[in-house]
């Protein structure tokens, strides 16, 4: 009788571990039906409960952390990637995931120091590469960023025709900060070969012609962009920056609040309003807004060259030169021989 009845505990036990493994199971593959619906609530609900049957459910904490990315709560998101890597440190895909709630937050220096663990574990991944050549580009770190989107490229699959149109246009964009303007108009002109209805080649495109004054090149480029994908804020705002440079000011304000009233996040945006108030004169309202410009992203291009005009229109002359320095170190092109002799 002793030994029927320990036998039948320990194939209760038995049957207990796999019902638990069963129902983590269960819980996990409903949170995921749930969150390819976009029904955030009972995606949420069944990681919860999988995380409360066992607490240290990497895979749980992980899709969770991916309900509140998919939320755009990158803080809340932040927390469960990093609750995933408590439970199991070398989880790739929470690191990658981490990084891209890095990256949203623009802690970029985190998301490198994560991409750089996921290299080292899965070093043939692609999208690691891509996501490192994004965050070199916000860096302004240029020759790392084509470096990276060329090791993606070389690792992306050669049937994947949208990532490999990605990579080819990012690549193309960095060369359009580098001010190499006819390598990346000659990157992009192949690339409609191929793709005639991608926007972000058009749009890329209306920067380079902006760039070298062909305003009316640019505002066709720019154009075609948005008739290809109308509900895209960042295309209108760079409609207004072309407007902008043609002192067409209220085709411009009109662009620029549209864009920022679809992406209220966008500093690029609140660089072109603060342009706008210069145009206009209106130098207090020009130096707020390139000011909240910059402390959104102080990677944003030309915002110290902006901001110094204003700080010098306002007559705060230290401000101005200190501005007008980094508008020089970043090699925007802007600063004349006269604005910095009023500086000595």
């Amino acid at each position: 009788m002793q030994r029927r009845f320990g036998f039948a505990i320990i194939l209760l036990i038995l049957m207990s571990c796999d019902s638990k493994e069963t129902r983590l199971h269960k819980f996990l593959l409903k949170g995921n039906i749930a969150l390819r619906e976009q029904n955030w609530n009972q995606a949420t609900y069944y990681y919860g409960e999988a995380i409360r049957l066992e607490p240290c459910y990497a895979d749980a904490w992980n899709n969770l952390g991916t309900v509140y990315f998919q939320m755009d709560n990158y803080e809340k998101a932040l927390q469960q990637y990093e609750k995933a890597l408590e439970c199991s440190p070398k989880f790739s895909d929470a690191l990658l995931n981490r990084a891209n709630t890095c990256y949203a937050l623009k802690e970029y220096f985190r998301t490198i120091a994560d991409l750089e663990k996921v290299i080292e574990l899965k070093p043939d991944t692609s999208v690691v590469y891509y996501t490192l050549g994004l965050t070199y580009s916000k860096l302004r770190e240029f020759d790392k960023a084509l470096a990276s989107f060329e090791k993606a490229t070389q690792r992306a699959p050669e049937g994947d025709r949208k990532q490999r149109t990605e990579l080819a246009i990012n690549h193309a964009i960095v060369q359009y900060y580098l001010k190499n303007y006819s390598v990346a108009q000659s990157e992009l002109e192949n690339l409609i070969k191929q793709n005639k209805t991608e926007p972000s080649i058009y749009n890329t495109l209306a920067l380079i012609e902006t760039e070298l004054g062909e305003y009316a090149k640019a505002m066709t480029m720019v154009n075609e962009a948005i008739r290809l994908d109308p509900k895209q804020s960042y295309y209108v705002n760079n409609r207004g920056y072309i407007f902008l440079m043609q002192d067409a000011l209220a085709s411009a304000k009109a662009d620029i609040d549209a864009s920022i009233s679809k992406d209220p996040d966008n500093a690029w945006a609140y660089r072109n309003k603060g342009i706008y108030y210069l145009k206009k004169n209106e130098y207090e309202p020009a130096e707020r807004l390139l000011k909240q410009s910059l402390n959104m992203d102080p990677f944003v291009d030309k915002v110290y060259f902006y901001l110094g005009l204003a700080y010098q229109k306002n007559g705060k002359k230290d401000l101005a030169c200190d501005s007008f320095k980094k508008s020089k170190e970043r090699n925007d092109q802007l600063v004349t021989n006269e604005l910095l002799a009023t500086c000595k």
